[in-house]
């Protein structure tokens, strides 16, 4: 493409989903299909040659749902344009700067239902094999979809590409996590490739790495959903079958994220106000700044401080000290600097107890009143 002069900005295009000339004239065959006719809730990538797509499926009254990029702070963001939106405010809308702008958080526990998938490609076969750029994050979203039960079997899937992007594929390029598509749109053609290829049908864990579950925060969300509904969520770097199968060690998960850990709940912790954890933060001056609050709140009635606990050693999200509010329905979590408490946030970003969402955010007047310290508690996590 960047020979033949065929690439649109952003170039060069190595290393991502090729934005081409002619990518809007290609997306043009979009509102033809019956599939987006029907549809009522569209999900777009958010990559350069899906702009136009993005715009028609705003002026056509959708629902969009772009992902975040890269998956950094959740799955889904909804775009909301302006009351009276004019096509030039959709227009903007469409752009990396109007989905920031213009968009709002779509959590776990919302009933999505994505009617039809748009993706980009950097290669696509007439059989409707499809090649990324690499880094799996569509053959992702699409899994996380699947593992919310946002999309079927049936939900059609569209690529928008160049002409030169379709090309003879061979199939054992291809993996089961591999997402296939049902339309391919260029400039000068729509095919409906009729694919039969089965598509992936949810999270493979087996092929996910811990460096992935650290990179995709709400990864750690959907694995703990899993498990607490019995599910196998043996990662790759633990699976028998995997050389040098390991653990993260405790300790060096911990010297990452200043994480030291919790004492197991007492009775007392269990009702009105309490410090569960180890002693008052230091006074020492931290290289990455001064201690942060982490407040959780929306905890479910009858909640356990034990299950808080639980999630956050699932999530590497161990606190210095873990102050209990029961009665309150909240705690307040306490780390040795912002950078910390941050990183904490976008972990547990979306994540539910007992059916409930918590509302997790940096603390700021929810502060602690009648609290009890527990003194002389040192049991560790088992």
């Amino acid at each position: 493409m960047e020979a033949n002069n065929l690439a649109d900005f952003p170039r060069p295009v190595h290393h991502r989903i090729p934005n081409f000339k002619g990518a809007s004239q290609a997306a043009t065959g979009l509102p033809d299909l019956q599939a987006f006719k029907t549809a009522k809730t569209i999900k777009v990538n958010p990559d350069a040659p899906q702009r136009t797509a993005r715009f028609l499926t705003l002026e056509a009254r959708k629902t969009l749902l772009v992902p975040t990029p890269r998956l950094r702070t959740g799955l889904f963001n909804k775009i909301v344009p302006p009351p009276g939106a004019t096509k030039e405010i959709l227009r903007i809308c469409s752009t990396s700067q109007g989905v920031k702008d213009y968009s709002v958080p779509i959590g776990l526990d919302a009933k999505v239902q994505v009617d039809l998938v748009v993706v980009g490609s950097v290669a696509v076969s007439e059989k409707g094999w499809r090649i990324g750029k690499g880094e799996g994050f569509a053959d992702m979203e699409y899994a996380m979809m699947v593992s919310m039960g946002a999309v079927q079997e049936a939900t059609p899937v569209v690529t928008v590409v160049h002409d030169c992007q379709v090309v003879d594929i061979a199939e054992d390029l291809l993996d089961d996590h591999d997402l296939t598509v049902d339309y391919i749109l260029t400039p000068t053609r729509t095919i409906k490739t009729g694919c039969k290829r089965p598509k992936p049908q949810g999270i493979m864990w087996h092929k996910i790495s811990y460096e992935m579950l650290g990179k995709i925060p709400i990864l750690k969300n959907l694995r703990y959903r899993e498990r607490q509904a019995g599910n196998d969520v043996t990662l790759k770097d633990e699976h028998p079958d995997f050389p040098n199968a390991r653990k993260p060690a405790d300790s060096e998960e911990n010297a990452k994220t200043g994480n030291i850990k919790l004492p197991a709940e007492s009775a007392a912790a269990q009702i009105g106000h309490c410090h569960v954890g180890n002693d008052p933060l230091s006074t020492k001056s931290d290289p990455h700044g001064a201690p942060a609050t982490v407040y959780v709140g929306n905890l479910p009635p009858g909640t356990r401080v034990s299950e808080l606990k639980s999630a956050l050693k699932e999530f590497q999200a161990v606190p210095l000290r873990l102050t209990w509010q029961g009665a309150q329905h909240r705690a307040f979590l306490d780390y040795p600097n912002k950078m910390t408490a941050e990183n904490v946030l976008s972990s547990l970003k979306g994540l539910s107890l007992r059916g409930h969402t918590l509302r997790v955010e940096m603390a700021k007047n929810q502060r602690r009143k009648g609290q009890v310290a527990i003194n002389g508690q040192r049991n560790k996590y088992e």
